[in-house]
């Protein structure tokens, strides 16, 4: 049987924009928490949420180094899957 409460999860993850945007970002590489502050332009606390949410869902992941914590991508094939969800809302929008 298919577990749809995972796949929900997983999709919540994505459903924020400030969240896709840290995905974006990290697709050119490993960022610090600092390192997406400045480029993303939101407080760190936002940016910790919108990591811990997205480690959750299994998208990212962490490591330390000294005070501080550096975040990459789990897969790039999470852009496959919004290059289809872009798709999709063109396609329905037009």
């Amino acid at each position: 049987m298919e577990n749809f409460k995972t796949l929900a999860s997983f999709f919540k993850a994505l459903g924020e924009e400030n969240r896709l945007r840290i995905l974006k970002a990290l697709k050119e590489g490993e960022l610090s928490v600092g390192d997406l502050v400045i480029r993303l332009e939101i407080s760190q606390p936002l940016v910790s949420h919108h990591l811990r949410e997205l480690k959750l869902a299994n998208l990212v992941k962490s490591r330390k180094e000294g005070p501080y914590v550096f975040y990459q991508l789990k897969t790039s094939k999470i852009f496959e899957l919004i290059r289809l969800a872009k798709s999709l809302t063109e396609e329905t929008n037009a």
